[in-house]
């Protein structure tokens, strides 16, 4: 049975670990907390997805085959993307090797063996400084003439309610709360619709498309929700310029 993530709740976290049973006891405790856990055994597999997916946290081990972890770290930091959250693990435990670590991108550093609930408190203190979540409680998100209750599961526009199925829902608060930032079919597959879901990437285009018409986002609206080739969707608030002689939307003739 698939797993259905609450909207902004559920994170999506990639681990570098080459050792199999360290990575099943990681991935397991990471799913524990209603997150999904993506692993991957060799540097090069887990730099090639950062740089064409969405994740909410990175847990790099330092000693991996090919590119090692402070490699990943490196080449991650240096490309274009936001800014995602590091967990370093090693078994180094030196000084200058913690301060390495921090100096080079790591936002946190664990020193093996791993213990859980250490673990685990790091991982969730990190993930609060996740891009595009939410902070603690949060009633009301208002972008523009939106209003959106995460609560009552709800989005008004220029106060009328707009009638959304519940995934509907949930990627739109996704894509509110993410508004400018690039989000893969991948990870709103995985958040919405959960890991284990059998569903497709077309039901996420499909309902981007519902998401379209029913809540106007269309650039003369000044909302522009894209779709990026090969990776997955942006929001993005436009700037409305007034053709001459027209009359902005809700504003009054001088």
């Amino acid at each position: 049975m698939a797993r259905s993530a609450a909207p902004g709740g559920a994170r999506r976290i990639a681990v570098l670990e080459d050792d199999a049973s360290q990575a099943r006891l990681v991935a397991h405790w990471i799913a524990t907390q209603g997150h999904t856990c993506r692993v991957f055994h060799s540097g090069e597999a887990i730099l090639s997805a950062l740089l064409r997916d969405t994740y909410d946290l990175v847990v790099l081990d330092w000693r991996v085959p090919d590119l090692s972890g402070e490699e990943v770290l490196r080449a991650l930091r240096q490309s274009a993307r936001e800014h995602v959250p590091v967990l370093f693990t090693t078994g180094q435990n030196r000084e200058e090797d913690v301060v390495h670590a921090l100096r080079n991108g790591a936002d946190d550093y664990l020193v093996k063996p791993l213990r859980r609930l250490e673990f685990l408190a790091r991982v969730e203190a990190l993930l609060r400084r996740a891009p595009g979540r939410a902070r603690g409680a949060e009633p009301l998100l208002r972008e523009g003439t939106f209003t959106i209750d995460p609560e009552g599961r709800t989005i008004l526009r220029d106060g009328a309610q707009v009638e959304l199925t519940q995934k509907e829902f949930q990627m739109a608060l996704l894509l509110f709360r993410n508004v400018g930032r690039l989000l893969s079919r991948a990870y709103l597959l995985d958040t919405i619709w959960g890991v284990d879901t059998e569903v497709g990437t077309r039901t996420v285009d499909t309902h981007a498309s519902q998401l379209r018409a029913k809540l106007g986002l269309r650039p003369e609206e000044g909302w522009r929700l894209s779709s990026v080739y090969q990776h997955g969707y942006r929001l993005e608030r436009l700037t409305i310029t007034p053709a001459a002689g027209k009359t902005p939307r809700g504003s009054a003739k001088e």
